[in-house]
């Protein structure tokens, strides 16, 4: 019998956290598979335990959320458990997907980037370790993004019809201008350090960070940049409307995906900070706490603007929504009966 594309992607996704969490759960159980015998992570088991056994609970709600995007009763969850975890999926593996490929390249063709300037100290993890890993998360993104535009397109694929210039009138246009204002304002700082940082600069960054800095490095850093600029768009196509002949979809997916990236990976920093070792080379700065709660802040409120667009456009039109909603079902009675 042959499975449907959904399925084939549902155990697609599945597969590719294996190796990722088979990895997590070795560490956690105290091997060092891996893990060179000088590497800093050794150093701190506990702290060490607790980060891999929250990576775990992440990577285990990426099998969830391809099983509900899959089955028939995932039609039937509420809006907002589903919605929140694909955007900090998306927000946290496309950097991934976009940079390592990118660094492969600049490695193949034998790029100028700087390697880092040595510390004396031992590499964290094998360099076969990224492999797997990264490789994993790529075809977790790719798998779990096609389900989910897939499931998007069935419940909610009237948000997202037309151009920017169809879009009807509503009221509420001022506040969502302001916001998407005070969006571009704030993101002129972390956009500026970050670009900063990928340009060469050192200034505000540890002493840890300065002498680790090597392709992966700039390549983040460049991506954060990127991921900056297109939130800001994003939600300013949103709220001013003036490119008539950009498709809502173009507008939502780069407000959806910066949004995504500068707050997950923002949150992740501070996270990442507040773990760190007092007095050590590696614990952040000032400048580098300040432009990770910034970016962090600018995701949030592009997010927002965007679940106000959407909210807006379900309820802008009974037709619509009830268009909307018929569509639903009838692809939850298409989808039962293919289950069964």
């Amino acid at each position: 019998m042959i499975k449907s594309p959904r399925r084939v992607l549902c155990s697609v996704a599945v597969a590719s956290c294996l190796p990722y969490l088979g990895l997590k759960v070795a560490w956690i159980s105290g091997s060092h598979v891996g893990i060179p015998s000088g590497s800093p992570l050794l150093e701190h088991r506990a702290r060490m335990a607790a980060v891999n056994s929250l990576t775990v609970l992440m990577d285990a709600a990426v099998i969830l959320l391809a099983v509900l995007l899959t089955r028939p009763w995932g039609l039937r969850v509420p809006a907002w458990t589903l919605v929140f975890p694909v955007w900090v999926a998306t927000g946290l593996l496309v950097p991934i997907m976009t940079g390592f490929p990118l660094h492969l390249l600049l490695r193949g063709l034998d790029g100028t980037v700087s390697e880092p300037s040595g510390s004396g100290s031992e590499p964290f993890l094998h360099a076969w370790v990224f492999g797997v890993v990264y490789t994993g998360f790529i075809v977790q993104g790719l798998a779990l993004g096609t389900l989910f535009l897939l499931y998007a397109r069935d419940r909610w694929g009237h948000v997202w019809r037309g151009r920017m210039g169809e879009l009807p009138d509503e009221s509420g246009a001022s506040a969502r201008q302001t916001g998407a204002v005070t969006a571009c304002v704030l993101a002129l700082f972390p956009l500026v350090t970050h670009m900063m940082w990928a340009c060469g600069s050192t200034a505000g960054l540890n002493a840890g960070r300065v002498a680790d800095r090597d392709t992966d490095f700039y390549v983040l850093e460049a991506t954060f940049v990127c991921f900056a600029l297109a939130a800001v768009l994003g939600a300013c196509l949103l709220a001013f409307r003036r490119a008539r002949r950009v498709p809502v979809a173009a507008a939502l997916a780069l407000a959806w995906v910066g949004s995504g990236v500068l707050a997950c990976w923002g949150g992740w920093l501070v996270l990442a900070s507040l773990t760190a070792v007092a007095d050590s080379a590696d614990r952040p700065t000032t400048l580098m706490h300040l432009t990770y709660a910034g970016q962090m802040l600018v995701g949030f409120l592009v997010a927002a603007l965007v679940a106000r667009f959407a909210a807006g456009r379900s309820a802008g039109s009974s037709t619509g929504a009830s268009a909307g909603v018929s569509a639903g079902r009838a692809t939850e009675d298409l989808a039962t009966k293919r289950a069964a």
